[in-house]
């Protein structure tokens, strides 16, 4: 019997060993002494919180979609606004609109607040509150062409909420990502309770203009698993 084997009570197959490394990376955010992994994780000094497959995958994305709007629902920090800004800068077009209900002013070491940046638009308050989807949509220049990415309020009735919402708004052809589907189980957080991968489940069942991409399992291990959805 090999070490794997004797772990997993069986051979192990790839899903196995990237679950286990995901929930081993996301359980050691809480461990200071070790690095903190992605509580810690920064862009030009700004927490992003993200694992950096899926923030290499984002700019690949960006690189081949080319958008010209990102809909970001969750700001927290702004690190991922900043990084996703920093992508568009070099491809020489593109706009970033991202919604908080807060401002996340923490007193963190390293950290003198969100950045502001020419392509980025910070608009505070809830991303499912009509007046707010309004202001976004105001900010949609006609023929645009637009992704979106949820990362607020993780409840599945909140995502739900958001999919349904912000769905419309997607270009064909373009992706819809719902992030941390990781959480309840997912692998991860078990007691979370419902959460983002369960308001996929349902979104999924009530439309066919959505797919679940395979870009997003391209690394193995994302904070996003089945999260990435191509408009048809």
């Amino acid at each position: 019997m090999t070490p794997a084997e004797g772990y997993f009570g069986r051979m192990p197959s790839e899903q196995d060993v990237a679950d286990e490394f995901l929930r081993l990376y996301y359980d050691a955010g809480d461990r200071v002494d070790q690095g903190a992994t992605w509580k810690e994780t920064r862009w030009m000094g700004v927490p992003v919180q993200k694992i950096p497959t899926d923030l290499w995958l984002y700019q690949e994305i960006l690189y081949k979609d080319r958008p010209d709007i990102i809909i970001e629902c969750g700001t927290a920090f702004g690190g991922s606004a900043l990084y996703m800004a920093g992508i568009l800068d070099l491809l020489g077009s593109g706009a970033v609109i991202t919604v908080d209900i807060d401002d996340w002013d923490l007193d963190i070491p390293g950290y003198s607040g969100r950045k502001a940046h020419p392509r980025i638009t910070y608009l505070k308050g809830s991303s499912v509150d009509p007046a707010m989807v309004e202001q976004v949509k105001a900010r949609i220049p006609d023929g645009a062409v637009v992704m979106a990415i949820l990362d607020s309020d993780h409840s599945a009735e909140h995502v739900l909420a958001e999919l349904r919402t912000y769905a419309p708004m997607v270009t064909p052809g373009q992706l819809l990502i719902v992030e941390d589907t990781m959480l309840n189980g997912h692998p991860v957080h078990q007691d979370f309770g419902p959460g983002p991968m369960e308001a996929l489940d349902t979104f999924l069942s009530e439309t066919d203009d959505f797919t679940i991409d395979a870009i997003g399992e391209k690394f193995l291990v994302s904070f996003n698993p089945r999260g990435y959805l191509r408009r048809a």
